[in-house]
């Protein structure tokens, strides 16, 4: 496992979502969060933020950006430094950096990548941007030493979580898998709890959750939460 592997979070702005998509009364402001990863081979980053959108969405959605220049830059990186770009998935608010990562890989489950080319599902132009190259992957992959890509489809067909499995104790980034860390705390347990013998009727979980709990992962982090999922019993 990977000794000198460590994980930034990036505030890439924020965005207000409307009551109507809330499942309650009132709007939530809801921040964006990008993971900067610096590996021996080079730095990964995971999601780059809010892009450019149509008046309507921008109206929908009232985001305010910070540049992902500038988040880097407080990390101490420039643009030029990033290895590799790893998306979650496609939409606006998980890609919008990557036209200023032209030629760099983008690495995207390939269900991901033909759901936003099939039209009103992102933003076409953060998709085929003039140098964009995608790595197209077709399932679980370890991409570098101690970094996995595994699927998490549920948000979008082509959802993808990334794993780092280091000395100290694997991290997961887990981008819109889930939108709270409490979700993966309460489905967490809910998959304990059946492992307890504890009889029906529990709470279902997506089959994907107990890959990533293959992990044992000792942290997960999230696009849209800056709460940090740790286990309750630190063995």
């Amino acid at each position: 496992m990977a000794e000198n592997m460590s994980v930034r979070r990036l505030d890439l702005g924020y965005f207000i979502r409307p009551a109507p998509e809330t499942c309650g009364p009132r709007p939530r402001v809801e921040p964006v969060l990008a993971y900067l990863v610096r590996h021996e081979k080079g730095l990964i980053l995971f999601d780059t933020g809010i892009g450019d959108a149509d008046p309507a969405t921008e109206a929908h959605y009232r985001p305010r950006r910070r540049p992902l220049p500038e988040a880097l830059a407080a990390a101490g990186v420039t643009l030029g430094d990033i290895s590799l770009v790893v998306n979650c998935h496609l939409h606006f608010d998980h890609c919008g950096g990557n036209p200023l990562l032209a030629g760099k890989p983008i690495l995207v489950q390939e269900t991901e990548l033909a759901a936003a080319r099939r039209g009103d599902y992102t933003i076409d132009e953060l998709i085929d941007f003039p140098g964009a190259s995608y790595d197209v992957l077709r399932g679980e992959a370890e991409i570098r030493q101690d970094v996995w890509v595994v699927p998490t489809p549920g948000h979008t067909p082509g959802h993808q979580s990334l794993v780092l499995r280091r000395s100290d104790g694997t991290v997961v980034l887990a981008g819109q898998a889930y939108d709270f860390a409490s979700q993966f705390a309460s489905d967490q347990l809910a998959h304990q709890a059946a492992l307890d013998g504890v009889g029906q009727p529990l709470p279902g979980h997506a089959p994907w959750l107990e890959r990533l709990l293959d992990f044992d992962p000792r942290r997960v982090l999230f696009a849209h939460d800056c709460s940090v999922w740790e286990p309750a019993r630190q063995d």
